[in-house]
C-alpha cells in the first residue's frame, strides 16, 4: 500500500504527519494513477463501491450507520473520480476489477462485504466473476447495472444504443449542463425535493461530478453496455439486490429484476418510489435491510 507522508520539522523535533491514503495502481507516462481510499472503525470490512458520476462520499448515509454497527467501513474513489488520480485510460470494467483487486489485496481484507451501487454494481459483479470469493463473505447490488444493458437480438429487455449515444453527445457538448439534467432524473427531482432531496445536496452531488476528468466520465458510458451475463453465475456468495421501483436511470425491469434468476442464492428487495439514489433519498429503507443482510448467517 502506497502511502504519501509528510514531515514537518519544529525546531529540534521531526514529526511524520500522514495525508490523505492513496494506493498506486498503475502509471501513465511520469505520474502514478492512484486512488483514494478511507478505511473507517474495526471488525468485518464492508468495502462500498460508489456510484457515476460521484465518489466514496456518496456513501455518506451508509457509513455512519454500518461504522455504529461495529463494521469496518472501507470507501475508495474509482479512477477519474473525487480524489484519485485522472487518467486518460482505463474506463472499463476489467480495469475497474483490477483496481478493485488491488485494493483489497494491499488492505490484505477478508470475509468482505463487497457493496456496490450503480456502476460500482459492475465492479462487485466483474470482480466475483474474474477473481472469485476468496476475500468475500456476501455481495450487495444497489441499483444495479448488470445484466447487460444493451439490447440486442438476445437481449431484447435492453435499452436502445440510441440513448448512450445522446448520452455521450450531451457530455461532449456541456458536460456541466448533461450533469443538472442527469441528477434530476437521478433523485427523481420532481418528486422528491423538499421531501427527501435538498437543492443543497443536489448542488453538492453536482460539485462533485464537475471535477471528475472529462475523458473519464465520456469514456464510462461505453462501460455501461458491458455484458454481465458470464459473470452473474460465478457469483457464490449471498447477494442482496436492492432496486428502486420509480428509477428513471436504470428501469427496475431491464436490470435487477432480471437478476434472481441469474444469481444464486440471491434475494431482490425493491423500495416502493425509491429513484436510482436511493442510497440516499431512502437510506431509512435501505440501510436496515442492509443491516440485517448483514447480520445472517
Amino acid at each position: 500500500m502506497t502511502i504519501v507522508m509528510q514531515q514537518t520539522k519544529t525546531h529540534q523535533f521531526t514529526t511524520e504527519k500522514p495525508l490523505m491514503p492513496y494506493i498506486t495502481v498503475d502509471r501513465e507516462n511520469s505520474a502514478t494513477i492512484d486512488l483514494y481510499y478511507e478505511d473507517l472503525g474495526t471488525g468485518q470490512p464492508i468495502v462500498l463501491i460508489h456510484g457515476f458520476p460521484l465518489n466514496g462520499h456518496s456513501w455518506e448515509k451508509q457509513v455512519l450507520v454500518l461504522l455504529n454497527a461495529g463494521y469496518r467501513v472501507i470507501t475508495y474513489d474509482r479512477r477519474g473520480f473525487g480524489a484519485s488520480s485522472q487518467p486518460s485510460f482505463g474506463y472499463d470494467y476489467d480495469t475497474f476489477a483490477a483496481d478493485l483487486n488491488a485494493l483489497m489485496t494491499k488492505l490484505d481484507l477478508h470475509d468482505a462485504v463487497l457493496v456496490g451501487f450503480s456502476m460500482g454494481t459492475g465492479e462487485v459483479t466483474r470482480y466475483l466473476g474474474k477473481y472469485g470469493s476468496e476475500r468475500v463473505w456476501k455481495a450487495v447490488l444497489m441499483a444495479p447495472v448488470p445484466p447487460f444493458l444493451l439490447k440486442t437480438d438476445d437481449n431484447p429487455e435492453g435499452v436502445d444504443q440510441s440513448v448512450f449515444d445522446g448520452i455521450m453527445k450531451a457530455i461532449v457538448e456541456d458536460r456541466p449542463a448533461y450533469f443538472s439534467t442527469f441528477f434530476k432524473e437521478f433523485f427523481n427531482v420532481d418528486v422528491l425535493l423538499g421531501d427527501r432531496i435538498s437543492n443543497e445536496a443536489i448542488q453538492a452531488s453536482w460539485n462533485v461530478a464537475a471535477g471528475a476528468s472529462a475523458k473519464g466520465t465520456l469514456d464510462c458510458v461505453p462501460s455501461w453496455l458491458t455484458d454481465f451475463r458470464d459473470d452473474l453465475p460465478r457469483i457464490d456468495v449471498p447477494t442482496l439486490i436492492v432496486h428502486g421501483d420509480a428509477d428513471r436511470i436504470l428501469p427496475l425491469e431491464s436490470t435487477a429484476a432480471r437478476l434472481p434468476k441469474l444469481i444464486k442464492n440471491s434475494q431482490l428487495v425493491v423500495i416502493p418510489g425509491g429513484p436510482h439514489a436511493i442510497n440516499w433519498t431512502h437510506a431509512d429503507q435501505v440501510n436496515p435491510v442492509l443491516l440485517d443482510f448483514l447480520k445472517k448467517n
